[in-house]
């Protein structure tokens, strides 16, 4: 028993150092590092752990009649790591094997009973077991399908007296020897799976470096952005070429292949069509795969992998390469990370050019709603006092050609403070010729204010406070612009009137943007401070009047 043991050992060996060599192939690698096994990895690993079954009967030791093996130490540890297919799959091929090698033996039909059963065992293992305790089962497993052997063989094999004789001589040492090999292999195995956490964390770690990297071109879209993008994606992985498609064109290509695989051409590649039509990603192992129509590319493998908004697809990723069989699971895993982060740049690219035309609509509303009225009463006034006092006259048409060209000129770049407040002060002129000592207007602004301001931000605001707070209260009263420099960076712009107040209701609709069509100065001044700030007004309600005030950054240049 004792010689048997150490043979039994030996034979343990070479499976292990055969099993560990197997573990380091690249391809057997990526198979077993996939989140899914395909039909055809099921297919190879079962003739691979099935294989070692059939190794672990080359390798066992004639005991009276019978094989003394490590068989089911692999078809145990695939339907353990692989699951209930790969378990049974490898029992049949080890079991058959073990049957035709010694047709008509005392043990060949129990052997391989006992094999097949121990395949579909050991993928009732793989359903209660998780990654911590494989080992375990496996381990117990052995035992157990040694007891149920040595049980079929006794029952099956005939003479009885020599079933008896083979047990007794072979159960401990197949027993310990298959157990003990079984949550070994289990272990080696188990290594590839922590690599595979290894490698998603360090291509997640990439896939942050490349969405920094990437990140202005995605801020600033223009015609080259994408081809940016590309670049910064093939230079960071080592790809030979990078492409982003929409779903009907090629919007980038950099790299080999970009002298047939042109920007704004169609996809033609049945293999992106499919990416784009089922939105699940696709490794293509060689040229024929790839079925680029160029008989001259050098693209040999790819991965192509979906681009999405929310749930619709809206183009593809593809990553090359010039050699065949080029693709791992950690060029596979750095595609999924890199397509879902495109995505979500390409989604966020785009709510940032929403707000962008949504800014320069308001301001388009701001210009547009020079008030009729106004301009009426304007013209009345300056009639007024062409009679009177034509100096005055003069310079209110000054005054209203510096209010309305500043309207018409006024656009999305931010403008110096001093030139948005000659607007403000000519629309102030007008408004206090109109209404003469009934309007008082005091200005507390600093000296040297280095800031740029949004245009057309003040002027709503004084115009309220006049309009609304002033003219429906007593008729007369004072507003009080006040710019100041304030901590670090920042001037604080406030403008205060003594006038009815702003309602609580008003008050809430401006913060809740809900202010009605023809009253949306405010409300519209709000939006765009948050939008470029990060917060808009801040609205007081006074025992007299309100007070009006925001913050914006001072520009140092």
């Amino acid at each position: 028993m004792i010689e048997l043991l150490r043979s039994l050992t030996n034979n343990l060996g070479y499976v292990i150092l055969i099993a560990f060599f197997v573990s380091r192939i690249g391809s057997f690698k990526n198979i077993v590092q996939r989140d899914k096994f395909k039909k055809r990895d099921l297919i190879m690993l079962s003739i691979i752990f099935g294989s070692f079954g059939i190794l672990g009967t080359y390798t066992g030791t004639e005991v009276n009649g019978a094989i003394a093996n490590t068989r089911i130490i692999g078809v145990m540890a695939g339907g353990i790591l692989c699951g209930p297919f790969v378990g049974l799959m490898a029992g049949v091929i080890a079991g058959m094997h073990r049957l035709l090698v010694d047709i008509g033996g005392i043990t060949s039909i129990p052997c391989m009973i006992t094999t097949i059963i121990s395949g579909i065992f050991a993928g009732i293992l793989y359903k209660i077991s998780n990654e911590n305790n494989k080992w375990v089962y496996g381990l117990i497993g052995g035992l157990l399908m040694e007891i149920l052997e040595m049980a079929l063989i006794l029952t099956m094999a005939h003479p009885f007296s020599e079933a008896l004789t083979i047990v007794k001589n072979i159960y401990f040492p197949m027993s310990f020897t298959n157990a003990i090999g079984i949550a070994i292999l289990i272990v080696i195995i188990q290594k590839i799976y922590d690599e595979k956490e290894e490698i998603a964390a360090k291509q997640a770690q990439i896939a942050l470096e490349i969405a920094n990297k990437t990140l202005p071109y995605f801020r600033e879209m223009d015609g080259n952005s994408l081809e940016q993008i590309c670049s910064i994606i093939r230079e960071s992985i080592g790809a030979d070429a990078v492409a982003i498609t929409n779903k009907e064109y090629i919007l980038a290509h950099v790299g080999v292949g970009a002298d047939h695989h042109i920007k704004g051409h169609r996809i033609i590649t049945e293999a992106t069509k499919k990416v784009i039509k089922e939105g699940d990603l696709v490794s293509l192992a060689n040229a024929e795969q790839i079925d680029c129509p160029n008989i001259n590319c050098n693209l040999k493998s790819a991965i192509i992998a979906p681009l999405r908004e929310g749930n619709k697809m809206i183009g593809t990723l593809k990553i090359y390469y010039c050699k065949n069989n080029a693709i791992s699971f950690r060029n596979i895993n750095l595609a999924v990370g890199l397509s879902q982060i495109i995505s979500t740049q390409l989604e966020i690219s785009k709510l940032g050019e929403l707000k962008h035309m949504a800014n320069k609509a308001e301001i388009k509303a701001l210009q547009a709603q020079i008030n009729p009225h106004f301009l009426f009463n304007a013209l009345n006034t300056i009639i007024s006092f062409i009679r009177l006092n034509p100096n005055r006259a003069r310079e209110l048409i000054i005054n209203l050609s510096t209010y309305l060209r500043y309207n018409l000129e006024a656009g999305e770049k931010p403008v110096d403070i001093y030139r948005e407040l000659e607007q403000v002060k000519a629309y102030i002129e007008i408004e206090k010729a109109r209404f003469g000592e009934k309007l008082h207007i005091i200005y507390n602004i600093e000296d040297n204010l280095d800031v740029k301001i949004p245009s057309l931000i003040i002027q709503p605001i004084v115009e309220n406070s006049i309009k609304h707070g002033i003219l429906e209260g007593s008729g007369h009263g004072t507003v009080t612009i006040e710019i100041k420099k304030i901590v670090g960076n920042n001037i604080m712009i406030t403008i205060e009137d003594d006038g009815v107040g702003i309602s609580e209701e008003i008050i809430e609709k401006v913060y809740e943007s809900k202010m009605e069509e023809n009253r949306i100065g405010m409300s519209n001044v709000h939006n765009r401070l948050k939008y470029i700030y990060g917060e808009g007004l801040k609205i007081e309600r006074l025992q007299n009047g309100s007070r009006i005030h925001f913050n914006v950054r001072k520009i140092r240049e």
